[in-house]
């Protein structure tokens, strides 16, 4: 890890400051489920419940609010990020029985296999994104992304991300589309990918 990464933590954390008011980042988590091939459905509450019917599933750059917390009948979860948040997001993420592992993305190793790996726009915050999607490829069963492409390299997003690149390190081609929705614009790319351990 060197300078630029963790002064982009320090941006990011700022960013998120005291996590009280999500709604924006979360508005936006709603086009990236949609890209992903997540599925969201009205259980007479609230529209915004993804049924994972007993996946077991890991959230790579999560951030304090992570569509695992969106999920109903999730076999196991895991919430990674390297950034420290309020006790109370943490506690947040227990009492749903999300286990948050305080990492970066790049150093999520291990032997346990997950059916899912998320990753959303969050590479573009790392320092080794190639590494965080070999370790998701090598612990998941299928990996759904959603980055965005070709943005200039700034002190909160040290990388900048390209199609190219990414289908490389994926073994596959993702999709590509401009999107402009408001405050969510830009050139995305998405896709769904078999990883490692996939049956």
């Amino acid at each position: 890890m060197d300078k630029r990464w963790t002064d982009a933590q320090k941006w990011e954390g700022n960013w998120h400051g005291p996590c009280l008011n999500t709604y924006g980042e979360e508005k936006k988590q709603l086009l990236y489920a949609e890209k992903m091939g997540l599925q969201f459905h009205n259980n007479g509450k609230t529209p915004y419940n993804i049924d994972v019917k007993g996946a077991t599933i890991a959230d790579i750059g999560c951030g304090p609010m992570s569509l695992l917390l969106k999920t109903l009948n999730l076999g196991y979860g895991e919430a990674i990020d390297p950034l420290t948040f309020p006790s109370w997001v943490i506690d947040r993420y227990q009492s749903a029985g999300i286990k948050f592992v305080n990492l970066p993305g790049e150093r999520w190793t291990g032997d346990k296999k997950f059916d899912e790996v998320w990753i959303y726009n969050c590479l573009e915050h790392t320092y080794d994104p190639k590494k965080i999607i070999e370790n998701a490829l090598d612990r998941g069963g299928i990996v759904r992304i959603f980055e965005w492409l070709d943005t200039p390299s700034t002190v909160g997003h040290p990388q900048t991300l390209r199609e190219a690149e990414l289908n490389e390190w994926l073994g596959g081609e993702g999709r590509v589309e401009m999107i402009n929705r408001g405050r969510t614009n830009g050139k995305a790319y998405w896709g769904i990918f078999p990883g490692n351990s996939y049956e």
